[in-house]
């Protein structure tokens, strides 16, 4: 227990330094790229940075939990705590389990951030601020097919739950039958709801005897049961930074529509697995390192841990990258190379659990 907590410490103490110098130095370096895009309001300002920090907690936390197990293991040795730890009759298991437990709950809290949109879009809103002085811009020209219909959206306002230019066209034996036209649409338990619309009926056949096209008027017409306003957004404008409800919802919606949900399904695959090759990397590289400093040369074995940390990072995040445009199928892109590192560190678990 002594040595847990000792080394827990350090463990998080070095953790927040790096992560926090981490996020500084990217937010930073992203503000004086894009001062002169940025809006001069002040509050605008601000909720960019706060996003622009979101991000980058996103993606450099992971790594930073890498690091300061390197820095932790670098101090235990120069201090020579490690060794002492090792004469007082712990294991290296024992010096391990407290990095593992560590790394594995931070993942856990990281893992449930993403039911917040605020954190899994945050880059995604920066940009709209940047781009349009507003963190969620309107979606225009959405057009999509649900349960046999196809529906287009001239502009969704998600964040109001509210959408302009309606047209919904119904299609019976590969011919248009209806078309529903309507100024606008808002969605309401469950239902996309129309409150009047120009309903164009066209009959089976067009002849000189037949009744001809037919315009008639419809009001509180009830569509896309289900379909959220975030949920078309993202599926139908190909984003990726998806909410876990967002995901698990789009999935269960779309499995039975017949659509590819490979895209989303790499969304949840990132969210839940790609963070644990965290614990992985820990175990594969803390074994390597010696308990001496008479053994180890540390700036050596800081440059290559660092290096072969970043490697290793840098391709699951290209991995990920090409499952985000279905290059590659998300689960060679994201499960394969984390079940390859869990194996590797299960085999050095395994090799040294009784060593000292």
């Amino acid at each position: 227990m002594l040595a847990f907590k000792y080394v827990a410490f350090h463990y998080l103490k070095y953790f927040f330094i790096i992560l926090g110098a981490l996020v500084m130095f990217l937010v930073g370096f992203d503000y004086m790229g894009n001062t002169d895009g940025l809006s001069k309001s002040a509050n605008l300002l601000l909720i960019y940075l706060v996003y622009k920090s979101f991000f980058a907690i996103d993606m450099l936390l992971p790594i930073a939990l890498v690091f300061a197990m390197i820095s932790t293991k670098i101090f235990l040795i120069r201090s020579n705590a490690l060794v002492s730890f090792f004469s007082l009759g712990y294991s290296r298991v024992d010096i391990l389990r407290p990095f593992v437990v560590v790394s594995t709950s931070i993942i856990v809290i990281f893992i449930s951030l993403h039911s917040w949109s605020s954190f899994a879009r945050a880059d995604e809103f920066s940009n709209n601020i940047k781009k349009n002085s507003q963190y969620l811009s309107p979606t225009r020209d959405l057009f999509f097919t649900y349960k046999g219909q196809y529906v287009y959206f001239s502009k969704m306002l998600p964040l109001q739950e509210k959408a302009e230019g309606i047209r919904v066209f119904s299609i019976k034996n590969n011919s248009l039958k209806e078309v529903v036209v309507a100024s606008s649409a808002v969605y309401r338990d469950e239902y996309w709801l129309i409150k009047e619309a120009d309903v164009i009926t066209k009959p089976d056949e067009l002849s000189f005897t037949s009744n001809g096209i037919k315009i008639s008027k419809s009001n509180d017409l009830k569509i896309l049961e289900g379909f959220r306003p975030k949920i078309l957004d993202q599926v139908y404008e190909g984003k990726v930074n998806f909410t876990i409800k967002n995901a698990i919802d789009a999935i269960i919606l779309l499995n039975g529509q017949n659509i590819n949900t490979s895209s989303i399904k790499g969304a949840l695959y990132k969210i839940f697995i790609y963070p644990f090759f965290v614990p992985f990397l820990i175990i594969i590289i803390f074994f390597f390192v010696p308990i001496s400093v008479r053994f180890l040369n540390v700036s050596l074995f800081s440059f290559g841990a660092i290096l072969s940390t970043l490697l290793v990072w840098g391709i699951l995040f290209m991995l990920i990258e090409l499952s985000n445009t279905k290059t590659i199928p998300s689960e060679l892109g994201v499960i394969a190379p984390i079940f390859l590192l869990f194996i590797l560190a299960a085999l050095q678990w395994r090799k040294y659990r009784t060593a000292t």
